[in-house]
């Protein structure tokens, strides 16, 4: 069934005589679409947070109740060839990073937030889970890129956004200690991707918009996600522990650096870089 929406969506055209309006509203329709597919794993992810019960299924605590729903979900995407081998192959690489950050946001020095609820699958004070709520952000992306056709233009030299990526990454461990560089970094970045585009096909017609737009955008909306997350206690920050606040907005610039850097990551998939315009 997904295989034929799909194909239906990759291969879907307005009537010739469409104008104004009525192209405009199909197009939207199909956006809404396509965005709506390439959420499958964010979709069906956060489904399982807000329905498993904070005490568990089956007399397994909640955290590892979703590791299993996680693994059973990318299993399902990886077997219905929603997902390519090398696709996954990034997806993981996201959670190795996403651990390696969670185990030392939540570690005793830092205690930047919490997992308050006790499971079995836990390593350094992190359920496994939450690699996956990264590799979500990954998914997305690559889902994104097949489903709306999306060609880059003027992307900066690799090199470059390599070490911006990098930098980007260890602002989030090193500004505990020596400063937080985020918004050095968040000019850089937007001196790098001033005049990069994407461009992408929402029906039949090429569109674009800036690169940096997305990145804050999807940065946004990680954000409320986050929201949801913490006000279903899966973590919390320590404002939180007492009674649930809203996530202070600055997360939401670091979610958009961070989108950044998963980006980087996507674009190095051999089939996804060949769609990348680097000026010479």
């Amino acid at each position: 069934m997904l295989a034929t929406l799909d194909t239906h969506l990759l291969t879907a055209s307005a009537p010739r005589d469409l104008r104004g309006w009525r192209r405009f509203a199909l197009e939207f329709l199909y956006f809404g679409v396509k965005e709506a597919r390439a959420c499958l794993f964010v979709a069906l992810f956060f489904a399982s947070v807000l329905l498993v019960p904070r005490a568990g299924l089956f007399g397994l605590p909640r955290y590892d109740v979703l590791l299993l729903a996680a693994v059973a979900i990318q299993g399902w995407m990886l077997w219905a060839r929603l997902e390519t081998l090398d696709e996954l192959k990034a997806v993981c690489l996201f959670h190795l990073v996403g651990f390696a950050l969670e185990a030392f946001k939540v570690s005793a020095s830092i205690q930047s937030w919490s997992y308050p609820d006790f499971a079995y699958t836990k390593l350094f004070g992190v359920p496994l889970f939450s690699g996956f709520m990264y590799a979500a952000v990954g998914s997305y992306v690559i889902q994104a890129w097949r489903l709306f056709d999306l060609r880059i233009r003027h992307h900066p030299p690799y090199w470059m956004a390599v070490l911006i990526a990098l930098l980007i990454y260890a602002n989030f461990f090193t500004h505990h200690y020596i400063g937080d560089y985020r918004w050095y970094l968040a000019a850089c970045a937007l001196g790098l991707y001033a005049r990069t585009t994407v461009v992408f096909r929402p029906l039949d017609r090429a569109r674009q918009m800036p690169l940096l737009l997305a990145f804050v955008l999807i940065g946004f909306f990680i954000w409320l996600a986050e929201n949801i997350g913490t006000f279903w206690g899966v973590w919390r920050y320590p404002n939180q522990l007492g009674a649930w606040s809203v996530v202070h907005v600055s997360k939401w610039s670091a979610w958009s650096l961070l989108v950044v850097m998963t980006f980087t990551i996507v674009a190095h998939l051999k089939h996804i870089k060949a769609r990348i315009h680097v000026p010479a």
